[in-house]
């Protein structure tokens, strides 16, 4: 899966021409943007990704839109040398304009590895379940256990099972369990 890009920029001419410098360089640019209120909307409806950020945007500073962003996004802010040591510390990568092209590919090519990296790891960590989702596995157990004469363990396993052999998650397999019994 490729890592979505944003890049936002005040001038739609500037952010077209950092799109093509990306794609010709392999990138793959998801959303182009002249506010950070546009990037942010963008940003919101996905789950990783990088954004490529002037210093200064028409309705905030890029650290504004830093601020806001969900929290698996990387950041780039492209900024004058005057401006350069602002963006230090902010937990925004930052590179100097006018810049070396081979300079800025290198650096999304950083940033890409470090959102995919992000990403994989977020998919490992077991999400928590909710008191909701845990209610619902805990009737599906009881039902086995009432129906079925199981032990708390054996429904468990028979619910951890049923998830692993559909490739769904216990939560689906406990509503699939409480859906063959009608209740």
């Amino acid at each position: 899966m490729a890592v979505n890009i944003i890049v936002v920029f005040p001038r739609l001419d500037d952010a077209r021409n950092l799109k093509n410098i990306l794609v010709r360089s392999g990138f793959s640019v998801t959303a182009l943007c002249t506010t950070g209120a546009q990037a942010l909307s963008y940003a919101d409806g996905l789950n990783t990704g990088i954004i490529i950020s002037a210093y200064k945007l028409p309705d905030m500073l890029f650290f504004e839109i830093k601020e806001f962003m969900p929290k698996d996004f990387e950041m780039l802010v492209l900024a004058n040398k005057q401006r350069l040591a602002e963006c230090q510390g902010n937990g925004a990568m930052a590179l100097s304009m006018p810049f070396v092209i081979s300079d800025f590919i290198d650096t999304v090519g950083m940033l890409v590895t470090a959102a995919d990296k992000k990403r994989k790891l977020s998919k490992k960590i077991p999400r928590e379940k909710s008191e909701e989702d845990k209610q619902l596995i805990e009737q599906a157990k009881r039902l086995l256990m009432e129906r079925n004469n199981f032990t708390e363990e054996e429904a468990h396993k028979f619910i951890q099972k049923c998830s692993m052999d559909s490739g769904t998650n216990m939560v689906e397999s406990a509503g699939m369990v409480l859906t063959m019994f009608d209740v």
